[in-house]
């Protein structure tokens, strides 16, 4: 179960929080950018507004002189443009305006100033803040004309208070959402985790949760369980692979023992020799069953993948056959072979060639037919797509349709072979050589009989 302290040090929530206080800072900085524009710009167009008003009143009073600019102050104070106007004299005396006193402390010579004002409004009294321009005139009379700027103070207040309130409350959505994310991705974590102990416990049919949402933890847990139903599938035929070894070399060597022991009780010469005789063959067939082991374990391993190297499987081909043709017309049968086209690929040749006797061996074994047990076994290698295609097959009775996947394992052998001398490994040979050349293996009918189809992809250079 997870916690909130793991859950805080996890690198989700971790990434979620690095990304959010990048993310609250470009866009804090791009809103106090704009604010700041904004603000800036309504505090300079109050500021024009202003000056150009002072110019028309000093061009006024250098016109008319003080009853002119007075006049101006007078319809413009009616108006109500809220605008501010001050005139006094060089004694500081009120002449003519909307404010009765200059602000304190007294204002230098055209410069803008900011000082407080009342406004009333019934029974309230409002506080401002305004703005205004002061310009000494001729003969010691002072111009102060301002404007309330109260609403650009609070647009600043409300800009300000809305930048950290949104910059706070993204924060904490920020930061829940990365928990609430975070806790789920642990979840799911948490459930994985749980099935790999299950799974290094012992129990190998365990698999990954799978969520059906098909995003990285889904496609991850998915590999993973390809991968645990292959080790599943290798480490059962280990189990397989050791009680048929066991089972399959305890009647031969018991058979040597017996046969050995009643040699030395006899003490004739001839029986001795005729054990020993005995006694290696059998020996010779526990030899080709270990190394056929071995062959399978090498190509199911992979080791000898970097021993590839090219090879013309046409050619191979008619070396096998070349060497198993007086054979098989020693037992009665035929073999022909039709691979003329070059197929070049990249093979392990001495494993590809003993494959490939394999299933000739086998067709021999188990392709006759009739009364007068013969075959007849034809190969073909021939080119179809990227592919490199070879069938080897007999005019046996073949293999039925159900048993046909079951024979590619170790040591399987069907009821009617069992007469038959073998060890039940040549299918699986045949296999998990193709298997290391990247090919397809596959047994289909001949009509009559059995056909192996072996599928190698050719190299590029040949497609």
């Amino acid at each position: 179960m997870t916690t909130s302290v793991s859950i805080l040090k996890s690198s989700t929530f971790r990434l979620a929080a690095i990304y959010l206080a990048v993310f609250a800072l470009s866009v804090g900085a791009i809103l106090a950018y704009v604010f700041w524009n904004t603000a800036h710009l309504l505090e300079r167009q109050a500021e024009e507004t202003i000056r150009a008003e002072v110019l028309a009143l000093a061009d006024q009073y250098g016109q008319r002189g003080l009853p002119g600019v007075a006049d101006l102050i007078n319809r413009r104070v009616s108006e109500e443009t809220g605008t501010l106007y001050l005139l006094v004299d060089a004694k500081e005396q009120f002449v003519v305006g909307n404010l009765r006193n200059m602000p304190s402390p007294k204002p230098e010579d055209e410069t803008f100033v900011d000082f407080p004002i009342t406004i009333g409004k019934g029974q309230k009294k409002l506080f401002h803040t305004a703005r205004a321009y002061h310009v000494e005139l001729t003969n010691g009379f002072r111009l102060l004309v301002g404007r309330d700027v109260e609403e650009i103070h609070t647009f600043r207040k409300l800009i300000t208070n809305t930048l950290i309130w949104a910059l706070g409350l993204s924060l904490i959505f920020g930061l829940g959402g990365g928990y609430l994310t975070s806790r789920n991705f642990l979840r799911r974590v948490d459930a994985i985790t749980a099935a790999s102990r299950t799974i290094m416990a012992g129990d190998l049919s365990q698999r990954m949760p799978v969520a059906g949402t098909s995003d990285e933890l889904d496609r991850l847990a998915q590999s993973l369980n390809d991968m645990l139903g292959q080790i599943e599938r290798l480490m059962t035929g280990m189990k397989e692979v050791s009680s048929n070894v066991a089972h399959d070399l305890k009647t031969p060597l018991t058979r040597m023992r017996a046969r050995a022991e009643a040699a030395l009780r006899s003490g004739t010469e001839a029986e001795q020799r005729a054990a020993l005789t005995q006694t290696l063959e059998e020996s010779e067939r526990l030899l080709d069953t270990f190394n056929a082991l071995l062959s399978i374990a090498r190509a199911e391993a992979g080791n000898a993948r970097e021993g590839l190297v090219r090879a013309d499987v046409s050619e191979i081909l008619g070396e096998v056959a070349e060497l198993y043709e007086p054979l098989v017309e020693e037992a009665g049968g035929t073999l022909s072979c039709e691979a003329t086209v070059p197929l070049p690929v990249r093979a392990d040749r001495q494993l590809l060639a003993q494959s490939f006797s394999n299933l000739i061996d086998n067709a021999m074994k188990y392709g006759t037919s009739g009364v007068d047990e013969k075959t007849t076994i034809r190969i073909s290698g021939t080119r179809e797509g990227n592919h490199a295609v070879i069938r080897i097959s007999d005019s046996g009775p073949g293999i039925a349709d159900a048993d046909r996947e079951r024979v590619l394992e170790r040591f399987v052998r069907l009821d009617d072979s069992r007469s038959k001398p073998g060890n039940g490994l040549g299918l699986s040979l045949a296999a998990s050589v193709v298997k290391l050349h990247g090919g397809q293996f596959r047994l289909d009918d001949a009509g009559p009989g059995l056909m192996a189809v072996i599928e190698l992809p050719l190299l590029e250079e040949a497609s």
